[in-house]
């Protein structure tokens, strides 16, 4: 399934049915008054948040959206029926935009939730709503009044309690594909992620949802590499895990490029914990491993481990770990 997390798309509740001017007409009754029903109310345009859904595509080859008109009202004091309300499936973490895509409307936060983006018109009314005394064959009826239609920005941001970060081909999706049920592309070159990713640990009978953005090069947030748009998938994450490869040259350069690209996309990003986990141990000797941490550990406020994909006991080290970073 490809990926999409923007969209925009148009949307048209439905009109109201017009209201009946309709007079009663049976046998012996020579002036039967006013019998016109209402006409219906129009369907709405609704939103509803879907947990199983990750991404926007859909969208993206169907940007037109119209709900049921309602009908008109009938003879005998018969209301038109209601159009049925057109409900518009996303996934959890979308967010609504105005046409603008910068004005923020509605934020989808809780699986089931649901935003009417679109009221449909009120029906008309037909002549029996304007009988009166002094008016007793009343041709008076109205139209159904027009649903509301708007053009909209859908912006998906993945709701996760761990984002990993990182350069490209650090490990993030074999760190992802090991703790969780997720199956991301892996192969030793870089950018191999193009797209996020979502997977779900268990440990010790909890769950922890983790997410994995394209790798960040240096220059990302002027659009080197993949740019930065994809960071906006980390945004609501409560902690990162920052992973490096222990075999770079510099892992302080590593990390830098990484801290100046989240601080030029958005300062918040600083403020979230930090876990940084140096990856790929089983292609050093371990005195070398002693030193690279002795080294990369200095001055650093973050909480620093080791592991590699290819031992369990480092995989249930690392799960166990981020439980304490989303508690």
């Amino acid at each position: 399934m490809k990926f999409l997390d923007q969209v925009k798309i148009y949307i048209k509740a439905g009109n109201g049915g017009d209201g009946s001017p309709s007079f009663r007409r049976e046998k012996y009754v020579e002036y039967g008054g006013p019998d016109g029903g209402d006409g219906g109310k129009g369907g709405s345009i609704v939103l509803k948040a879907e947990e199983n859904l990750n991404t926007l595509i859909d969208y993206r080859y169907q940007q037109h959206h119209k709900a049921q008109r309602g009908e008109n009202g009938a003879g005998q004091n018969r209301t038109g029926k209601s159009g049925d309300d057109l409900i518009l499936k996303v996934p959890l973490g979308t967010q609504v935009f105005e046409e603008d895509n910068k004005t923020l409307i509605f934020d989808f936060n809780k699986k089931g939730e649901e935003f009417v983006a679109g009221i449909g018109g009120k029906g008309g009314l037909g002549n029996t709503r304007f009988k009166s005394s002094t008016n007793r064959a009343p041709r008076k009826f109205t139209k159904g009044a027009t649903g509301e239609e708007f053009i909209i920005w859908l912006q998906l941001k993945t709701i996760a309690d761990i984002g990993i970060i990182g350069l490209p081909n650090a490990g993030k999706s074999s760190l992802l594909a090991a703790i969780t049920n997720a199956n991301p592309k892996i192969a030793n070159y870089r950018f191999t992620t193009l797209n996020p990713n979502l997977g779900v640990a268990s440990y010790d009978d909890k769950e922890i949802t983790i997410a994995d953005i394209p790798g960040l090069v240096e220059g990302a947030h002027e659009g080197v590499g993949l740019g930065i748009q994809f960071l906006k998938h980390i945004e609501r994450c409560k902690s990162l895990l920052h992973l490096i490869d222990i075999t770079n040259l510099d892992l302080n350069d590593s990390y830098q490029q990484v801290k100046n690209e989240l601080k030029n996309y958005s300062l918040k990003l600083l403020e979230k914990k930090e876990l940084v986990v140096l990856n790929k141990i089983d292609l050093v000797d371990e005195n070398t491993v002693k030193e690279v941490i002795n080294h990369f550990s200095k001055d650093k406020n973050c909480e620093i481990m080791t592991m590699t994909t290819l031992e369990k006991d480092s995989i249930s080290k690392i799960k166990a770990k981020l439980l304490s970073y989303v508690s």
